[in-house]
């Protein structure tokens, strides 16, 4: 029943590319004050729109309505300084198409990036929590670019065509079955919307899924000229090989068998896997490189410091405590932002309520909060604990102090009925 669900959401999609050519053409963003602050004008596009008659005016027409629903979506991310700051690493190693991205950061906790066909680039946070540093969120975002300047969603739909008689119903399929192979760990549009909690439309999903179908040697293509821009710009020449590196070792800690008997994927509309072969190659290319280029690791952590508790709060929704904690050991390799990494160490154990992980949760937040950076919920959570085990002048201790660091708490009445209730249990006068 859900592989049929998946496949009639991805006709729907096929649909949507058959009249993509009634679809009007998009309207230009207009640019917030912020935006205008913060940033230089960028270049005039270096493509005009093709023919609405043609090939390459259909994928247009398409990629202009998965921007619409891009732009209203809940899950857009406003924040002005890092959509400055990604757009900027965007044109870097953008070249020639800087002024053809139009980029929309998405709050979804899966590794993805994806430049479509009109120029219009959505990046995930859950791309920008796996980037050790700016080197390796440019070599991805490289790798989109060379997607889009290369044409290969266009060579992708004229192969398809060739192979099936001009059935796009098959390439969309297939592009379905990338999509829901290549999560991590909930694998279908529904799944990203529970984890999420945002409702996202299967049917947008599936359109821009239809986008990214690439082949093997697209792939590769993409990764060399996303390795050749990067080095351009000066960034460290590893940067590919680590990252791949990094997400073929977060598939393998994955809590669910099947997850980690899929290869891994470096987006979740790409039907083909981060193979050991396009690692090896990135790494031969590294180490023939003659210079050894900036990771800007420190200004990266910098930028992405503020989201740090949203993002990793979004990606324990997921279920897969593997693959979090992999995260989490990944993030804490530097020593930094050890009070919000402790704390969800924490909380891995206390939902995974697995033998021994309640002793554990509890040194994770007594961990967290030695730390200036700690989640003022860790204090809450101690003094659940408190509570519970009958040490009373702690718990009010902790909730007091949870209270104090998070004045507009939404649970601020609750906690306040609890530290009342044991009050009253232990005689203290308020």
């Amino acid at each position: 029943m859900k592989r049929l669900a998946l496949a009639s959401t991805f006709l729907m999609a096929a649909a949507t590319l058959a009249f993509a050519q009634e679809t009007p053409p998009l309207v230009e963003a207009q640019p917030t004050a912020a935006t205008v602050e913060t940033a230089p004008a960028p270049p005039p596009p270096s493509r005009t729109r093709p023919d609405s008659s043609t090939d390459e005016g259909g994928l247009w027409g398409v990629s202009d309505r998965a921007e619409l629903q891009a732009r209203a979506s809940g899950q857009l991310e406003t924040d002005a300084a890092l959509n400055a700051y990604v757009r900027d690493v965007a044109c870097r190693v953008a070249a020639e198409y800087c002024g053809d991205i139009r980029l929309y950061i998405m709050n979804r906790p899966f590794f993805n990036a994806s430049m479509a066909p009109n120029g219009y680039m959505e990046v995930w946070s859950g791309l920008l929590l796996r980037a050790e540093d700016e080197a390796q969120l440019a070599f991805v975002l490289g790798h989109e670019t060379a997607h889009y300047g290369e044409r290969h969603s266009l060579e992708a739909l004229r192969a398809t065509r060739a192979r099936a008689n001009g059935a796009m119903i098959a390439s969309v399929v297939i592009a379905a079955a990338g999509t829901a192979a290549a999560v991590n760990s909930p694998n279908s549009a529904s799944s990203i919307s529970d984890v999420t909690r945002v409702a996202v439309d299967a049917v947008y999903l599936g359109t821009i899924a239809s986008l990214f179908g690439f082949s093997r040697e697209n792939e590769a293509e993409a990764d060399n000229v996303g390795f050749n821009h990067a080095v351009a710009a000066n960034y460290d020449p590893t940067a590919g090989e680590r990252i791949w590196t990094y997400l073929i070792g977060e598939t393998a800690a994955s809590d669910n068998p099947d997850t980690r008997r899929r290869e891994t994927r470096g987006s979740i509309f790409s039907t083909h896997p981060l193979s050991s072969d396009r690692v090896e190659a990135l790494t031969e290319r590294a180490a023939a490189h003659s210079g050894s280029g900036e990771t800007h690791r420190e200004r990266y952590r910098a930028i992405i410091r503020p989201f740090l508790d949203d993002w990793l709060r979004a990606d324990l929704r997921r279920r897969d405590y593997g693959q979090t904690k992999h995260l989490l050991d990944h993030l804490a390799q530097h020593g930094e932002d050890l009070g919000v990494i402790e704390y969800y160490r924490g909380e891995i154990c206390r939902l995974r309520r697995a033998e021994g992980d309640r002793a554990t949760a509890l040194q994770h937040y007594a961990n967290a909060i030695t730390h200036p950076d700690a989640p003022a919920a860790a204090w809450r959570e101690l003094g659940e604990f408190a509570a519970r085990d009958g040490r009373q002048a702690e718990a009010v201790a902790h909730f007091t102090t949870y209270l104090e660091r998070a004045p507009n708490a939404e649970d601020r009445a609750l906690v306040e009925a609890r530290l009342t209730q044991i009050n009253a249990q232990t005689g203290e006068v308020q």
